[in-house]
């Protein structure tokens, strides 16, 4: 299946056989990260120029699916990355995420992570300043992350876990372009401090997202 982007006008194409059959689904943007929702069953409009995030017979700029995170996502699933090297804090990190209900993805390495970024814009990510590095101020996850268009970075929540500042440090997470400080002492209550900080994150951007959209520009 071939489709394009209704913000960037990007072709890219998935798998058929990844398609769900008989569904609609959504995905992200690989170029611009928007959020694409793609109806198999709904016709494509008359004309050179294929429907914006439908089914197109024609080619374009490839990417490859293989490396995506996830093949499809229901509508409004949302997501998270976990990029932490200690088993047994990942371990604990995992189940809280699984808990709020996120569907979670692991990095491996920070090249994971930055192609897992690529092809989905999650809601969530948690990131160990430690992450595939000895240097905390030199992660290159984090150094993505914070080089993100607003557009893009406003909607991914990001808690840094580190051993270094206090959970809740408000300077620091603005310092290290993060939503939320979690100390690794504190990471029995990670589920009760992520389920806070995403939620005072959404009151904070409520009034802007709501203007945009009355606007058209959301």
């Amino acid at each position: 299946m071939d489709i394009i982007c209704d913000k960037c006008n990007a072709k890219f194409r998935i798998p058929d056989e990844k398609v769900p059959k008989g569904q609609a689904f959504s995905l992200a943007c690989p170029k611009c990260k928007e959020k694409i929702t793609v109806d198999p069953e709904a016709p494509e409009d008359a004309g050179p120029a294929a429907a914006p995030g439908r089914v197109t017979e024609e080619g374009g700029e490839n990417y490859d699916a293989e490396d995506k995170p996830f093949d499809f996502l229901e509508e409004g699933a949302e997501t998270a990355l976990l990029c932490e090297s200690e088993p047994d804090i990942r371990a604990k990190i995992r189940e809280a995420l699984g808990a709020l209900g996120y569907q979670v993805r692991e990095a491996k390495t920070p090249v994971d992570a930055l192609k897992q970024m690529r092809f989905h814009v999650f809601d969530v990510v948690v990131l160990n300043e430690m992450f595939g590095t000895s240097d905390p101020d030199e992660n290159n996850v984090l150094r993505f992350l914070d080089r993100l268009g607003m557009v893009v970075r406003r909607n991914i929540f990001v808690a840094l876990i580190t051993e270094r500042f206090r959970t809740n440090d408000h300077m620091m997470a603005f310092a290290k372009s993060a939503n939320v400080v979690v100390n690794k002492k504190n990471i029995n209550d990670f589920q009760s401090i992520v389920k806070k900080g995403v939620a005072d994150s959404v009151a904070f951007y409520r009034v802007y997202r709501e203007a945009m959209y009355k606007t058209g520009r959301a």
